[in-house]
């Protein structure tokens, strides 16, 4: 399933690369890769966002780790970030931790490029829901009863994507 979503994204967008940051703890069943609470199984992975320099995709990241670099919301968008942090979720934005490093600062989120890689993996059947945070969500208006909100209780979602497969 990895490999069709990655052959798409790449013809979508000449030279893009899918790239997954964490799938499953390789040492022992039912335990997860920390920081993660659900990656325990082998079904659950996070993938990179895509971004962009000058209006064109590229394979380049903001953080050395694929993690911690946030493309947070906009004034006029909802913020969970804050409603979760505010309710003492102390570790919710805890990934910023986890960069080693922040990179390739002249690049931006893509819209175009993340919304692509988003609905190709919903296309697939196998995939049972996917986390990205509300804000990006309604950005790049996403439809999908797939998509869910994974609560406060996990990190937040605007520095990579995490789906689940059945």
């Amino acid at each position: 399933m990895l490999d069709r979503v990655s052959k798409e994204l790449s013809k979508k967008h000449k030279g893009i690369k899918l790239v997954y940051l964490d799938a499953n703890f390789p040492f022992f069943d039912g335990f997860p890769l920390l920081p993660h609470l659900s990656h325990n199984d082998g079904k659950k992975i996070d993938v990179s966002l895509i971004y962009e320099k000058d209006n064109v995709v590229t394979n380049k990241k903001k953080s050395v780790t694929g993690y911690g670099v946030f493309s947070g919301p906009k004034k006029s968008e909802y913020n969970q970030i804050t409603i979760c942090k505010s309710k003492g979720y102390w570790q919710y934005d805890f990934p910023k931790y986890l960069t080693f490093g922040s990179i390739n600062k002249d690049i931006e989120f893509s819209k175009k490029g993340t919304k692509s890689l988003i609905n190709t993996i919903l296309k697939q059947k196998q995939v049972s829901k996917l986390f990205i945070e509300p804000h990006l969500k309604s950005r790049l208006d996403l439809k999908n009863k797939k998509i869910r909100f994974h609560g406060c209780q996990a990190v937040r979602h605007d520095d990579h994507i995490h789906f689940q497969l059945y």
